[in-house]
C-alpha cells in the first residue's frame, strides 16, 4: 500500500469494513442542529431525484489508518457515528412498523462477523467509540438495548439527543410508509459519498489530518497540536499522553480560561516570539519551532510542562502563587480586569517565592499605572512579550532588581507626568467603578499599613472593598441645601464626583451621616478606624516621631468644606498615590 491513497465510496461500501475511535480522540460533539440539516441536506436530494438513482450527495472526507484488523478514524468521526446512529434508526424504525421484515443485509452495515488471527469468527459493531465519554452507548443503540441506564455525560447526551432526532424526522417524514423509508435507506446507503483517506500509519494520518485542518477557516488549534504530540510518540504511551492533556484541559475549563488563549500566553512566556502572536498563528508556530519546544524527541516531557504551567496559570488568576497560597498583589490585580500580566507571571515560574512576591508587587503598581493613564492594551502585550523574554533569565534577587531598575521603573516614569495628571482630574465619571474602589482602598491601605505595620486586616485590600465599606461623598449627592451652603453651588455636581470629595468609610457610620453638610460630618469621621477618613477633621498625634505620626505627617486637616478644599484634598491624594504606586 502507498503511504496515502484515497478512494470515493457509497456509505454502502463505507461501512463494509470495522471502524475504531480511539480514546484520545475528541468525543461526539455534534448537536441536534448538525444532525437535523445532514439528514434534510439528504432528504432534499432524495426528494428532488425520487424517479432517478443516478444523484450523488458528497458529505466530506474521512481520515483511516489500519489499527487491528479496523481502521481507526482519526478524522471524520462526528459524520461516521452520525451516519452509523441513522442506519440504527431506519433499522429500528422499520422493525417497529414492519416487524416481520427481514433486515439481514442492513444489520450487517451495523454489527457483523469477522475471523480474527487465529482463525476464531468474532462478532463486532462497525463503529466502536473507545473513549471514556461516550459510556458505551453508541454499542447499547447498536445491539437494541436500554441506553437510558448510561451514565450522563456531554457525549452520552449529545448522542442519544442524535439517534432521537433521527427517529422522530424519520416519522415526520414518511409517518408509516415503510415503502419510502426503504427507498430512503436506499439512497442514503447507495448515493451519499464520502472520501475515505487511507494511510499506513498513525503519524501519516495525523499529519495528512493537520494539514487538511491547517488549510481550513475552522483551525482548532488545541486539536492539532495534541494531535501533533501523538505523532511523535509510540502507541504505549498513548494512555499516558491522552491523560495529561485530559487533565491540563480540566484545569483550564477549572480556571474559566480559554485554552487557545492559554496557548498564546504559554508561548509568549516561555519562548522569543519576535512580535506579538495571534491566535490562528499558535499551530504554525510550533509546526515551525519544533526544536525551540522538543515536543517531537520528548512529547511527554513537552505535554507535562503544559499541564504545570496550566496549573500555575489557574493559580495566579486566582490570585495565588504557583505553590497555591494566596498572594495580595495578585489578589489586587484582580480588581483590573486583565489578563495580559499572566504572561509575565508564567515567564517567572521558575522563581523562587519571595522574589517572585516581590515581582507581583512591581507588576501590580506597573499595571495600575498603565490602566489609569489609558495606555492601549496592545502596547502593553507588546511590552510584556519582551519583558518575558528578560525573566526567563531573572533567578536571584540581583537579577530581579536588575530587571525592576532598568525596565519596570523606567516604564512607569515615562507614564508619571500623564499619572499625575489623571490624578489631578479623577472624578467618578471617568473611571471605572472597579477601579475608583481599588484607589481608595488602596491609598487607605497604605495610611494604616505604615500606622500599624504589614499585619493582619492591613494587608488584604478585601477588608477595605467589602459590603461593609462604601464611598463617602464629603460634599453630598443629594442634598437640595447644600448649595446655599457651597461656595460654587453651579459647580456643585462636578467638585460633588471629584476623587478629593470621596473617601471611604464604614458603612455603620455612613448609615447616620449620608446627605447631611460637612459640618454635621465631622464628629462621625473620627470615629472611623480608617487613618485617612479619620485625619479629615482630626490631627492624630499619638506621640514624637511614632509610625502613626510618620504615617499621617502628610495628611491635611479640614474645618471647612469648599471647593477650595475638595481641590486641596485632591493635590494631597494625587501626592499620596505616587508614594502608593512608586512613582518617583
Amino acid at each position: 500500500m502507498a503511504i496515502i491513497e484515497s478512494h470515493d465510496y457509497t456509505l454502502e461500501q463505507v461501512f463494509r469494513d470495522f471502524y475504531v475511535v480511539r480514546a484520545y480522540q475528541r468525543e461526539y460533539v455534534w448537536e441536534e442542529k448538525q444532525v437535523r440539516e445532514l439528514l434534510e441536506d439528504i432528504y432534499r436530494e432524495f426528494y428532488r431525484n425520487k424517479s432517478g438513482s443516478d444523484w450523488e450527495y458528497f458529505i466530506g472526507s474521512i481520515i483511516v489508518c489500519e489499527y487491528q484488523g479496523a481502521f481507526e478514524l482519526i478524522d471524520g468521526q462526528q459524520r461516521m457515528t452520525t451516519a452509523y446512529l441513522i442506519l440504527c434508526a431506519v433499522r429500528d424504525y422499520r422493525e417497529q412498523v414492519k416487524p416481520q421484515e427481514s433486515l439481514d443485509s442492513l444489520k450487517s452495515f451495523i454489527a457483523s462477523s469477522y475471523v480474527d488471527q487465529y482463525g476464531n469468527e468474532r462478532f463486532r459493531d462497525r463503529i466502536e467509540l473507545q473513549y471514556e465519554d461516550s459510556r458505551g452507548v453508541l454499542e447499547k443503540i447498536a445491539r437494541q438495548e436500554s441506553f437510558n441506564d448510561v451514565p450522563n455525560t456531554s457525549s452520552v447526551q449529545k448522542i442519544k439527543n442524535a439517534y432521537t432526532s433521527i427517529v422522530e424526522f424519520l416519522k415526520e417524514k414518511f409517518d408509516e410508509d415503510i415503502q419510502q423509508v426503504k427507498q430512503f435507506y436506499a439512497c442514503f446507503i447507495k448515493n451519499v459519498k464520502l472520501v475515505r483517506v487511507e494511510t499506513k500509519n498513525i503519524s501519516h494520518a495525523l499529519t495528512v489530518f493537520a494539514t487538511i485542518n491547517n488549510r481550513g477557516v475552522s483551525l482548532n488549534a488545541m486539536d492539532l497540536l495534541k494531535n501533533l504530540m501523538f505523532m511523535h510518540l509510540e502507541d504505549k504511551d498513548f494512555d499516558k499522553l491522552k491523560m495529561q492533556w485530559k487533565e491540563m484541559i480540566d484545569i483550564l475549563f477549572k480556571a474559566d480560561e480559554k485554552p487557545l488563549r492559554f496557548l498564546r500566553y504559554y508561548i509568549t512566556a516561555k519562548f522569543d516570539t519576535g512580535e506579538r502572536l495571534r491566535e490562528d498563528r499558535i499551530y504554525d508556530w510550533f509546526i515551525e519551532n519544533k526544536d525551540k519546544c522538543n515536543y517531537v524527541e520528548q512529547p511527554l516531557e513537552f505535554v507535562d510542562n503544559l499541564v504545570n504551567s496550566a496549573e500555575a496559570f489557574f493559580y495566579f488568576k486566582k490570585g495565588k502563587n504557583k505553590s497555591g497560597e494566596a498572594d495580595r498583589y495578585l489578589l489586587n490585580i484582580s480588581y483590573f480586569s486583565t489578563k495580559q500580566h499572566l504572561i509575565l507571571l508564567l515567564a517567572a515560574q521558575h522563581l523562587t517565592i519571595d522574589i517572585f512576591t516581590e515581582l507581583c508587587r512591581q507588576i501590580e503598581d506597573f499595571l495600575f499605572v498603565h490602566i489609569v493613564t489609558r495606555e492601549g492594551t496592545s502596547k502593553l502585550e507588546n511590552l510584556l512579550t519582551q519583558w518575558s523574554e528578560k525573566l526567563r533569565k531573572v533567578y536571584s534577587k540581583s537579577d530581579l532588581e536588575t530587571f525592576i531598575s532598568e525596565d519596570i521603573q523606567p516604564a512607569k516614569q515615562k507614564l508619571a507626568k500623564r499619572f499625575e495628571d489623571s490624578f489631578r482630574y479623577m472624578n467618578e465619571s471617568n473611571v471605572q467603578k472597579k477601579i475608583l474602589q481599588y484607589i481608595l482602598a488602596k491609598m487607605t491601605q497604605y495610611i494604616d499599613e505604615k500606622a500599624y505595620g504589614s499585619i493582619g486586616a492591613h494587608t488584604d485590600l478585601k477588608n477595605y472593598i467589602n459590603s461593609k465599606v462604601e464611598i463617602e461623598h464629603i460634599l453630598p449627592q443629594k442634598n437640595d441645601k447644600i448649595k446655599t451652603f457651597f461656595d460654587k453651588p453651579d459647580e456643585i455636581d462636578n467638585y460633588t464626583k471629584r476623587l478629593g470629595n470621596l473617601t471611604l468609610i464604614e458603612k455603620s457610620i455612613n448609615t447616620s451621616i449620608k446627605n447631611k453638610i460637612f459640618k454635621e460630618k465631622q464628629f462621625a469621621y473620627v470615629k472611623s478606624k480608617f487613618l485617612l477618613t479619620k485625619s479629615i477633621t482630626e490631627k492624630i498625634n499619638i506621640g514624637v516621631n511614632t509610625a502613626v505620626d510618620r504615617a499621617v505627617r502628610d495628611l491635611e486637616v479640614f474645618d471647612e468644606w469648599n471647593s477650595k478644599d475638595i481641590e486641596r484634598r485632591q493635590e494631597m491624594l494625587t501626592q499620596l498615590a505616587k508614594k502608593v504606586w512608586h512613582i518617583l
